[in-house]
């Protein structure tokens, strides 16, 4: 697994030889991504099929968009949070355990194969099972020529009206990853977890320039902190996110409305591209990392951070 940041130095800047060069306007090469989040309703649910159709009518919805990222030329690609099931957890019913894959698994593998064929690298939402009874909320990150890097295992884990996901999932136990991918480091921070501004500063000083939050939420209170956390946590770090969010409403369990509106937020915690509320979509954007280093060289957050008066946050 190819990882960024260390115990040492987290989040020790990157060198440029063009800073010896006097004139600002040479300080930045741009180094601009074109990057496509998927959004979408459900093909099938629950008493429509076996599981396994469910999940491969979900696939087969993906395939179309996926192949449309990869001929835009899309370079980094994420799915929403278990991207080839339903959102099953307003009920607690144990037969969606049999939904979980090993990772890398069968789902994994496919995607390797879309990633190598496009030179695209693929964020894969998925629902995790390491053995019997150990069962993650998992995404995996495949580099553009197929390589499968490694996973993030969804940190924060809900346990309330609608979302009882420790039902399902364990807590991860992989920390904060950063992927070296061919084209930027890339971070994930699943659903949840996006609650929680620690976990975000932590993808930023292991040197994450995009995080990618697949979700899984519906209209309510959480439409409003929707447009206000993920912008705050790309400020306060000073990085690119991507946001996705599911479409429509997902029977037996009418949860609510998710409501979509997957975004793009830059360094400065502006939303500079954003999907429907109501449709599938292919959200596509095009932007320039060189713009993190402009932001932190304004505002100095890495360096003026005090950890050491920080003790409370770790007492449990």
């Amino acid at each position: 697994m190819k990882t960024q940041g260390s115990a040492k130095n987290p989040c020790e800047p990157l060198r440029h030889s063009a800073l010896a060069v006097k004139k600002p306007k040479q300080l930045f090469m741009p180094r601009m991504i074109k990057s496509g989040l998927i959004q979408l309703s459900l093909p099938k649910t629950e008493g429509e099929g076996t599981i396994a159709e469910i999940k491969e009518a979900m696939v087969q919805k993906h395939i179309p968009l996926i192949e449309e990222a990869g001929k835009k030329g899309v370079q980094i690609l994420c799915f929403q949070e278990i991207f080839n099931t339903p959102y099953f957890c307003p009920g607690q019913d144990k037969a969606w355990y049999e939904s979980a894959e090993t990772v890398p698994g069968v789902t994994t593998e496919r995607m390797q194969e879309y990633a190598k064929k496009y030179n695209m690298v693929i964020i894969v939402p998925i629902y995790e099972k390491e053995q019997a009874g150990v069962l993650y909320n998992t995404a995996a990150v495949i580099d553009a020529d197929g390589t499968y890097l490694g996973k993030y295992r969804k940190n924060h884990i809900p346990h309330t009206s609608g979302f009882w996901e420790k039902f399902f999932f364990k807590p991860g136990n992989l920390g904060y990853p950063v992927f070296q991918t061919k084209y930027a480091k890339v971070g994930v921070y699943i659903c949840y977890d996006r609650h929680f501004p620690d976990g975000a500063r932590c993808l930023g000083l292991n040197g994450a320039e995009i995080v990618y939050n697949p979700s899984a939420t519906v209209a309510g209170l959480s439409q409003y902190l929707w447009k206000l956390e993920q912008p705050a946590h790309a400020a306060a770090n000073g990085y690119f996110m991507g946001c996705i969010n599911r479409v429509g409403y997902e029977k037996p369990w009418n949860l609510g409305k998710f409501y979509g509106s997957s975004y793009f937020v830059d360094p400065r915690g502006q939303i500079f591209a954003q999907a429907s509320e109501d449709n599938d979509e292919l959200l596509i954007a095009d932007f320039d990392l060189d713009m993190i280093e402009q932001v932190r060289s304004v505002w100095q957050f890495f360096r003026d951070r005090r950890p050491e008066t920080y003790g409370k946050l770790v007492e449990l």
